[in-house]
């Protein structure tokens, strides 16, 4: 991601805006270098990673540790700070959509005692920001809070794809591939536009165990007021239990997304199709 800095009346770009924005531009550099396949680094590491000299590269990192968002493990090694937590709570505390979400899903989850996800789509990947596990739940380690997973095998990837351009969609294809996690993975573009049309008409996409044999789920849109998707929210159950009550779960999932959708400002009213499944 290119930051910009912005020009002054007469045209001139401020200098000191400039480094400002060079500085924050690599700190975002480095956060993004952090994963859980790779969760500590060197200064070495870091500065070979982005180019950068060695001795800028400490002074950096020495800086962000400094303010929480990194912390030293030892002479030259860093992993990532615990402010960023406290930042990662603030924004899942204030986002608003959230709140009204995991209301609705306490609710169906404590019904149903299956594990429900709430997911929303950033950088062409899937975001969890809410999971709540039920009494009959099967534990899903793939998608805790925070976790980031492809769009293209996940019912709700296809559901936050099937809502955003297809121009969108085949760059995100082009960037990140399409890994098949099982043999039901859909792994070609032409298929997944075929099933993004499909999710369209019907309002819900299904994962039949394309991420997790064995493991099935349903995900619905939830609109904004200005009828815009920004979220996606899925049940998900053993294959068995899915195959026998599945229409059941559509409509259960539809008429869940649809509630918080109202309460968030869109009304459009139940559509047909919710109970014809």
């Amino acid at each position: 991601m290119t930051i910009r800095a912005p020009a002054t009346r007469s045209g001139a770009i401020d200098e000191s805006v400039v480094a400002m924005i060079q500085t924050l531009q690599k700190a975002v550099e480095v956060l993004s270098l952090f994963s859980p396949a790779h969760p500590e680094w060197t200064v070495g590491d870091i500065a070979r990673a982005l180019d950068q000299p060695k001795s800028s590269t400490s002074e950096l990192l020495s800086s962000m540790a400094g303010q929480g968002l990194l912390r030293r493990t030892g002479p030259g090694r860093y992993r990532l700070g615990w402010r960023l937590l406290e930042f990662g709570q603030t924004l899942l505390k204030t986002t608003e959509f959230r709140a009204e979400a995991r209301q609705v899903m306490e609710e169906v989850v404590a019904r149903w005692g299956e594990t429900m996800h709430l997911a929303v789509l950033e950088n062409g990947q899937v975001i969890y920001i809410e999971k709540l596990e039920g009494t009959h739940a099967v534990h899903i380690s793939l998608s805790g809070v925070g976790a980031r997973l492809p769009a293209h095998c996940s019912g709700v990837g296809k559901v936050l794809l099937a809502h955003a351009p297809w121009s969108e969609v085949a760059q995100i294809l082009e960037q990140q591939g399409m890994h098949a996690f099982t043999p039901n993975t859909i792994t070609t573009p032409e298929e997944l536009a075929r099933e993004l049309d499909q999710v369209r008409q019907r309002g819900y996409a299904c994962d039949q165990e394309e991420i997790s044999i064995g493991l099935c789920c349903v995900a619905a849109p939830i609109y904004n007021f200005e009828g815009r998707v920004i979220a996606a929210m899925s049940i998900s159950l053993p294959t068995h239990r899915f195959q026998a009550q599945r229409a059941g779960y559509v409509a259960l999932i539809v008429e869940a997304a649809q509630r918080v959708s109202e309460n968030l400002g869109y009304h459009r009213g139940m559509p047909r199709w919710a109970m014809k499944r």
